[in-house]
């Protein structure tokens, strides 16, 4: 949530759009261009990597399948708000493939946990 916070101060929403009223967000964001998604975007991978990287850390044994696990309950999270949210198909198919699983891998390689 920083991460969408300071995407909200660098990149505000449009003119009469609510954050906080989810019938505001849903009527307004199949129309948003591509520069609004920039930092959900950024958040959904950071997240998956910085989760990735510490259950990689932090566990005995199966490394790469804990990340792995981290990302794909963050992915869980990221298909409920592509249900909750209508946002552009391009936006949500390149969230779904890049920012859960693959940077929850990077977040195990990164952890040098082999």
């Amino acid at each position: 949530m920083l991460i969408i916070g300071i995407g909200t101060s660098v990149i505000p929403y449009p003119e009469g759009v609510d954050p906080n009223d989810m019938e505001s967000l849903k009527a307004a964001m199949p129309g948003m261009g591509f520069k609004y998604f920039i930092f959900p975007f950024l958040a959904h991978a950071i997240g998956s990597l910085a989760g990735g990287f510490l259950a990689a850390k932090l566990s005995a044994s199966h490394h790469k399948t804990m990340a792995l696990v981290v990302g794909g309950f963050h992915m869980i999270g990221g298909i409920a708000a592509v249900i909750m949210l209508p946002a552009p198909p391009i936006f949500e198919g390149f969230d779904l493939i890049f920012a859960y699983l693959p940077a929850a891998w990077l977040g195990w390689k990164l952890s040098g946990k082999n």
